[in-house]
């Protein structure tokens, strides 16, 4: 999928359209601060104030936290202006975006002209009402409000991908920080040991100018780095003579496209071109990862949904026999079916045997 054909222009040079849309939220005509009217997006698994926030669950429909996220208070105090929460997959557990009770996200892209028309050279058949791509997940819907131009920048969540994914399927910049660089206290959490917010961008210079906004230490989350955080500044021109770069062999894994291959072996050649060094590196443990990630996100997802019992908040099923049947009722009709599977999986790694 090609990705835009215009550059972005980074925030910093918008001062004038920033100001001109900002009025009612100046102090004294005064910016707030560095994204003063930059118009932005949630996904629905951050906390907003008075606002229902949902996790694309029957679960928690109608919930309406009391508070924000912290990353969420952090931009609005610099002046910007949600637009609007995005769709996931439920609870953030997916890579398509596309299990939600609100239904699938389209990616923006499958109503451009070019996929149209090479849609309908290959099949002249499809139907375009139904004929769309996924976006990836699970922060599609921050993705898409980016790449479709609605919003400048986006929050998603990303514990295995699922900013980063959806950045490559919709042509836009995805960042996942370090873990303890950015706040998640009012991030509904998946995997609480890898949970970390991300970034959605069209260029690297908004994801830097948004990251020194959200980044630093939060009473709120005591795994936040204590250290004083500098605003981020990216140089004009960028030395990659002293850069090396490294390509994991095993990362050329059976199955993968030859297209995504393509792209790789292209970029790796820009860099080299570029005067960077690119070697080939072995990642030995590669093989374990999906396992042992399995295992972890499983295991946290069954502790972290616990929680959701019908009795504090959102969804409770209308059963009257006992408290175990409520229960029972409740999240049967409250998660789908992904969530149960998980759910299940994570109890079972966590039994003794």
């Amino acid at each position: 999928m090609s990705a835009p054909c215009s550059i972005p222009v980074p925030l910093l040079n918008r001062d004038i359209w920033s100001l001109r849309n900002a009025g009612d939220q100046s102090a004294g005509g005064k910016p707030l601060g560095v994204l003063d009217g930059i118009p932005f997006a949630i996904k629905d698994n951050f906390s907003t104030k008075n606002i229902e926030t949902t996790c694309a669950s029957q679960m928690l429909k109608g919930y309406i936290p009391p508070y924000n996220a912290t990353v969420v208070q952090r931009l609005l105090d610099q002046g910007a202006v949600l637009m609007g929460k995005t769709n996931l997959d439920e609870f953030a557990m997916g890579s398509g975006s596309t299990d939600s009770i609100f239904g699938p996200v389209k990616n923006p892209w499958s109503y451009s002209k070019q996929f149209r028309e090479k849609r309908k050279a290959c099949c002249p058949d499809s139907n375009e009402s139904s004929d769309w791509v996924i976006t990836g997940g699970s922060s599609g819907g921050s993705a898409a409000s980016v790449s479709a131009g609605t919003c400048y920048v986006a929050l998603g969540s990303d514990t295995g991908g699922s900013t980063r994914n959806p950045a490559c399927h919709c042509g836009i910049v995805g960042l996942k920080p370090t873990y303890g660089l950015v706040s998640r206290h009012g991030l509904i959490p998946l995997v609480n040991s890898m949970d970390v917010p991300g970034i959605l961008a069209r260029c690297v210079d908004d994801a830097a100018t948004v990251l020194g906004v959200i980044a630093g230490h939060d009473p709120q989350d005591a795994t936040t780095i204590q250290d004083h955080i500098l605003p981020f500044t990216l140089p004009d021109v960028i030395d990659l003579s002293k850069l090396c770069v490294g390509i994991p062999k095993e990362y050329h894994a059976p199955g993968l496209s030859s297209e995504i291959l393509s792209i790789w072996t292209k970029a790796a050649d820009m860099m080299e071109k570029a005067g960077a060094k690119v070697v080939e590196v072995s990642m030995p443990h590669t093989r374990y990862s999906i396992v042992c990630y399995h295992v972890l996100c499983t295991a946290e997802v069954a502790s972290n949904m616990a929680r959701f019992d019908g009795l504090e908040y959102g969804h409770r099923a209308d059963i009257k026999d006992s408290t175990e049947a409520m229960y029972s009722a409740t999240r049967r009709g409250g998660f789908n079916d992904v969530v149960r599977g998980r759910i299940l999986s994570g109890n079972f790694f966590l039994l003794k045997q």
